[in-house]
């Protein structure tokens, strides 16, 4: 299967107009459909998926996975099967994971450990993202890659027989652990990781509801993640919850447009993934969670979201993690505020998609907000109760950076003049549909 071709999108712009009203729901979690269709080909026998997130990233992970010896189909909207063989073989083509840098760095870790050649390659913005970081702990472990400069894509990897490691991460990456744990599937021994702060689990869990054993102990220095190598992984039902970074980009139109009331329902509640909700009712947020419950082995709930005051507040280094995605609307949500939010520990940013500390910066000043850029941290100085509120009135550029589109876009809804997003077809990597949702709660949107 391959994934259908990006649209060409023009420029969008958000205007500002009446309160945001109605209940939707996010669309599945990014980081739970990659890993359940991955998970899926490594498995043997059927997974059955419901609410997966149909976007570009996704789309792209499951024809790789479908390239890599797996029977991939698609049943329904967010419905699909793929049936495992109990490990990869060798593609006969190049896999092209587009913009995807957990796409990437997750099958690289899962490839690893079989015996094959697959080059991976992506989109120009993927192309230019650091892979070192995932090829060290796994060319430690025995695999081999031949890529370009700076461990760059286009890289061919060489899997094979793999030795378990104790692996401590250098920097806090759910997507590193990841890689190292996926390796560890097929490495003689133990795999330990050892992260310093914890990061999103999902991978942990997810293997457990595959049928592998992992263990996890907090101790003094760290968080010990183990896995036993030569497990064998049996395919189950996953219902993929709701994405919480999606679900950030209508609970904060909502807190920052007066006369707002948003609902978003089934949305994942996982405590590291949850830092961008927790800030926000810091930052005196009426944001209130009700119908807790448990899907997959994940926290589930619905989120209410009505306008309110905000106020400034400093987000610890700490919670990076459990946030790294939210920043970019978090400062939009601090430049509606009163007083100064400081957001530290967010130099990871820089290496995302584009550099994200850069572009909202640049953004936001040219909507007339104050900003200080250091190089881990990012100070939003709040207009509320100020002089004048939010002007807006910019053509803010993107790099294709699809939550730097979706955040300004949020912003214009509630500045003094329209906000326009250039690249915005980049939104459909993670958010297809986001300018229909948004507009159905009565946003203004519009080419």
């Amino acid at each position: 299967m391959n994934p259908p071709g990006q649209a060409v999108c023009p420029a969008l712009t958000a205007k500002p107009g009446g309160p945001l009203n109605g209940e939707v729901h996010a669309p599945g979690d990014k980081s739970v459909s990659h890993r359940s269709m991955i998970l899926g080909g490594l498995a043997s026998g059927v997974t059955e998926v419901s609410g997966l997130l149909e976007g570009e990233d996704v789309l792209r992970t499951a024809a790789a996975v479908a390239a890599l010896g797996a029977r991939v189909d698609r049943l329904g909207e967010g419905h699909w099967r793929v049936e495992g063989r109990g490990g990869f073989v060798e593609p006969a083509e190049v896999i092209d994971c587009g913009n995807s840098g957990t796409g990437a760095r997750l099958l690289m870790g899962a490839a690893a450990g079989f015996d094959l050649a697959v080059t991976f390659t992506g989109d120009a913005s993927l192309r230019r993202r650091p892979m070192g970081r995932v090829l060290e702990p796994l060319g430690q472990m025995g695999a081999r890659w031949l890529g370009r400069s700076k461990n760059r894509l286009p890289l061919t990897l060489r899997g094979g027989a793999l030795r378990a490691i104790s692996y401590r991460l250098p920097v806090a990456s759910a997507q590193v652990k990841s890689a190292v744990l996926l390796a560890g599937l097929n490495a003689g021994g133990q795999t330990e990781v050892i992260e310093p702060e914890p990061t999103r689990d999902h991978t942990e869990r997810m293997l457990r509801a595959f049928g592998a054993r992992v263990e996890v102990f907090d101790e003094a220095d760290g968080r010990h993640i183990w896995l036993q190598g030569g497990q064998a992984l049996a395919g189950c039902e996953i219902k993929v919850p709701g994405d919480p970074s999606s679900a950030a980009f209508p609970l904060v139109a909502a807190l920052i447009t007066p006369g707002s009331a948003v609902t978003v329902r089934g949305v994942l509640l996982n405590p590291l993934r949850a830092g961008l909700f927790a800030t926000l009712q810091e930052m005196g947020a009426d944001l209130q969670i009700v119908n807790l419950r448990e899907d997959s082995g994940e926290p589930v709930g619905d989120l209410i979201a009505r306008h309110s005051h905000l106020r400034g507040v400093e987000v610890p280094a700490e919670r990076a993690p459990s946030m790294i995605d939210e920043y970019p609307i978090l400062a939009v949500a601090a430049a509606f505020a009163e007083g100064r939010t400081v957001m530290r520990g967010v130099g990871e940013l820089r290496v995302k998609e584009s550099d994200r500390v850069a572009l909202m910066a640049a953004g936001l000043q040219a909507c007339g907000v104050a900003v200080d850029e250091q190089r881990d941290s990012l100070t939003v100085v709040g207009v509320a109760r100020g002089a004048h509120p939010v002007r807006g009135g910019a053509r803010v550029t993107t790099h294709g950076d699809h939550r730097i589109a979706m955040s300004h876009l949020v912003l214009g809804l509630a500045a003094q003049a329209p906000v326009t997003v250039d690249e915005p077809g980049m939104i459909a990597t993670s958010f297809p549909g986001f300018v229909d949702l948004m507009t159905g709660l009565g946003a203004e949107i519009a080419p």
